[in-house]
């Protein structure tokens, strides 16, 4: 019994495709590199290059005539952390407040534009965002207004007596909300408050309502369908919520230098002194990084806690 051996293909035939084959999906690996890359050369130009300068800032001594030189001065940190510890407590205070609030007042807006709004959701949407398309800073100058001392708002809050009580809280003085605690958290809360029911939207929205009707099935009261079903399926948008809120309420200037007094100073108008008035670069750097640095730690502890059910 004989066999019969195929002819070998030609020299130049032998590797041609597997060469093909190999080369495709090398081409394919690298595109997704090629896309990042844009995005890659932008975070080093305006955040990393930024940030590796403030560093080299916050270490140097000198004065503005005679120069600044890189010293290795990290005593910096101490001496500004020392001086302006008051004006960080504060500011971790009220965005925290603020953040409190905003969860309050947009978890039932949330909620009311994803389960019961109906047809008048996208307007109830466009009324949220609304506000974005007026500048940060006209919208905190109209509650100078909405706050002054001779308007309704203030007349109302004197004939219910409220301002008494929050005026034995600390967050008034006297018959006036302007220059007051209650006037820079009720800025900080109106002005970030979109920022906390978009995410929260977007969780509840993704929400099964068959959930619901299965929890009513099992004879699950509203308040337990809620507390069981609905908050902890939205836990997502309120980590999301309360961080979009918290980061840049923390380092806001605006609110407490328009609505505050020299009392309600926040750590972002002490950098913002210290930059622009005081022209004292090294310890303006040396806060900015503290800064950076407190609520890097609170924020990677507060999502470590929203990973658990502690939280819920």
């Amino acid at each position: 019994m004989t066999t019969t051996e195929k002819p070998a293909p030609p020299d130049g035939e032998a590797g041609a495709a597997p060469l093909e084959v190999r080369r495709t999906p090398a081409r394919k690996r690298l595109v997704p590199y090629w896309l990042l890359l844009p995005g890659i050369l932008w975070l080093i130009v305006f955040f990393a290059a930024p940030l590796v300068y403030q560093a080299s800032t916050s270490i140097q001594t000198g004065s503005l005539e005679e120069g600044f030189k890189v010293t290795w001065h990290f005593a910096t940190y101490w001496d500004a952390l020392g001086e302006y510890w008051p004006q960080f407590l504060r500011s971790v205070g009220y965005a925290a407040t603020a953040t409190a609030l905003c969860l309050l007042l947009g978890y039932p807006l949330a909620y009311l534009i994803a389960f019961k709004a109906g047809r008048w959701r996208n307007v109830v949407m466009i009324l949220v965002i609304a506000p974005f398309f007026t500048s940060f800073l006209i919208r905190t100058l109209a509650w100078k207004t909405i706050l002054a001392d001779g308007g309704p708002v203030v007349g109302l809050l004197n004939s219910l007596h409220v301002l008494d009580v929050t005026s034995w809280l600390g967050l008034t003085e006297g018959q006036r909300v302007l220059a007051t605690p209650l006037a820079v958290v009720c800025g900080l809360t109106y002005n970030f408050l979109p920022f906390m029911v978009l995410p929260l939207y977007t969780s509840l929205e993704r929400i099964d309502p068959r959930l619901h009707e299965a929890a009513g099935d099992l004879y699950a009261r509203p308040a337990t369908t809620f507390r069981r079903v609905t908050f902890p399926l939205s836990m997502p948008g309120v980590v999301a919520g309360t961080l979009l809120t918290f980061i840049p309420a923390a380092g806001d200037y605006i609110n407490a230098e328009l609505l505050g007094s020299t009392d309600q100073k926040m750590i972002g108008n002490v950098i913002q002194s210290q930059f622009l008035r005081v022209l004292d670069y090294p310890t303006a750097a040396a806060l900015s990084f503290i800064l950076m640095a407190a609520i890097l730690a609170m924020v990677t502890l507060y999502i470590r806690k929203s990973g658990t059910e502690d939280l819920v």
